[in-house]
């Protein structure tokens, strides 16, 4: 989804509230026309955790028949974008000629590599009527190595992505590998995404990563004593035998993986190199990118 109001860190951090907690991240809230964001990183002290550099929770948003998701065409560079919805769905368009409708469940992942363009819509038949979306969207670097790849389209639906159960709670194992079971789904390097349901007094042991948050995209958690409320993000500090204890009924994601570096961000652009931006800069600004197959009329202009 477009970075249509992130240039500079926005989302609020604050201090460290215990021994295995770095960081807990409220989100800053951004209306983009009856559509709620919630941002949540690149955050001051929290540029990124692991290989991810970006992260936004769409909704809850309940839409009037008419209206809906509708983001034009707009390009990225440098890494790979993950779509997942709870509720809702999502029509995805790009520059490979890929028509996909995302649904509950299902893993979308784009890699821009050395650029591509995407449109976010929705079906007609899903926007006459009145309809819901609710789902996170996050932006993972590319090692520097990859950073210039051609640019790749992957579909996982549902079907295809494993669940392990621990302590009575299913958790999906969206991407990377956790508690003996691996994803199918395309890494590039050291890569952890997790997502459970729990209810009240439910208990997880977090499993291992070099970096590693909790995001509470429903009710709230216990870590260490400390309550990590709804819409919150926990950065965790490594720490052996950490778990989360639910207080509630609870939907949790778990991010993580190894640190990939510094990154620099501007608007959709994300790159090692400062330089490199800038070309993407002027090759949106000049053209030069490739069209949304059957979305050609419309797009971002360079903000």
């Amino acid at each position: 989804m477009s970075n249509l109001l992130q240039s500079k860190p926005d989302a609020e951090c604050t201090d460290q509230p215990c021994s295995s907690i770095k960081q807990i991240i409220e989100p800053k809230e951004k209306d983009l026309g009856g559509f709620c964001v919630r941002r949540l990183f690149p955050a001051v002290g929290a540029k990124s955790v692991g290989p991810w550099v970006f992260f936004d929770h769409m909704g809850p948003a309940t839409f009037s028949p008419g209206d809906g998701v509708n983001v034009r065409p707009h390009p990225h560079i440098g890494i790979a974008t993950v779509t997942y919805v709870f509720e809702g769905e999502i029509l995805h368009r790009d520059s490979l000629g890929s028509y996909q409708t995302i649904t509950p469940g299902d893993i979308n992942l784009m890699v821009a590599g050395k650029g591509i363009v995407h449109s976010e819509r929705e079906r007609p038949e899903v926007t006459q009527l009145p309809h819901e979306l609710n789902g996170l969207q996050l932006w993972m670097a590319l090692p520097i190595d990859s950073e210039e790849i051609e640019p790749e389209f992957h579909h996982y639906p549902s079907s295809t992505i494993p669940t392990v159960t621990l302590n009575g709670i299913k958790v999906r194992v969206m991407m990377g590998s956790a508690y003996g079971v691996k994803s199918p789904v395309k890494t590039f390097a050291e890569t952890l995404y997790l997502e459970c349901l729990l209810e009240p007094k439910d208990s997880l042991p977090m499993p291992k990563a070099e970096e590693l948050a909790v995001y509470v995209a429903k009710g709230a958690i216990e870590i260490d004593g400390v309550v990590v409320e709804e819409y919150s993000m926990a950065v965790l500090n490594p720490t052996e035998n950490l778990e989360i204890k639910s207080l509630n009924s609870s939907r949790v994601a778990i991010i993580g993986g190894e640190n990939l570096g510094k990154r620099f961000m501007e608007w959709n652009f994300v790159s090692s190199s400062k330089e490199r931006i800038e070309q993407a800069k002027r090759d949106w600004k000049e053209g030069r990118f490739p069209k949304v197959t059957g979305d050609e009329e419309e797009f971002i202009p360079l903000p």
